[in-house]
């Protein structure tokens, strides 16, 4: 007996994979939903992850939800702003305790000034989401705050996801978090 090589032997797996794939897809229609994701991670301080997540800023076409523990960096508000007067629908979640911090409240009244409604939680924990809506496209996640610190000294990870479904997902997650009125009020 001829024993196939672990090459053919993994060939074979493979060939017998696709055809279980494709006879699933015949059998189940247009349930089965194949994507193209991609993930860019980019590391701090070394990669300067918010200048990456500042890009994605600038580009936006309609609409950009950001919930993040901080904000304080002037490349954000700066993107952010830029965003909105473009006519991007901009909108921000933060958390209260952040608003002891005077570069916080500083990043928020500028970003206020410019038409962007902030939303502050009143719950007990803490609002510790790090995310980045775009577009029903692009969503980010990570460790970073979109602080300077978190841009230039700190480690931090910020992952950039492009997947359709999973973007949706979080858009779906932020605009609940945003209509939660006794979780999430508008900060003045």
């Amino acid at each position: 007996m001829i024993r196939p090589s672990p090459f053919q032997l993994s060939t074979q797996c493979r060939q017998g994979f696709i055809i279980i794939w494709l006879f699933a897809a015949v059998l189940l229609g247009p349930s089965v939903e194949v994507s193209a994701t991609s993930v860019e991670v980019w590391y701090g301080p070394e990669d300067r992850p918010l200048e990456h997540l500042v890009q994605m800023y600038d580009r936006a076409k309609r609409y950009i939800f950001v919930a993040v523990y901080g904000v304080t960096s002037p490349l954000t508000v700066k993107a952010l702003v830029e965003a909105k007067r473009r006519g991007v629908d901009v909108r921000l979640l933060t958390d209260r305790e952040r608003l002891n911090d005077s570069k916080q409240r500083t990043a928020l009244s500028a970003l206020r000034e410019a038409g962007i409604p902030i939303r502050i939680n009143q719950h007990d924990g803490l609002m510790h989401l790090k995310q980045a809506v775009i577009d029903d496209e692009i969503n980010t996640t990570g460790s970073m705050n979109q602080t300077t610190s978190g841009n230039r000294y700190n480690d931090e990870r910020l992952d950039i996801i492009r997947d359709h479904a999973i973007t949706v997902q979080a858009r779906e997650k932020f605009l609940s978090l945003w209509k939660d009125h006794e979780r999430f009020q508008e900060w003045k």
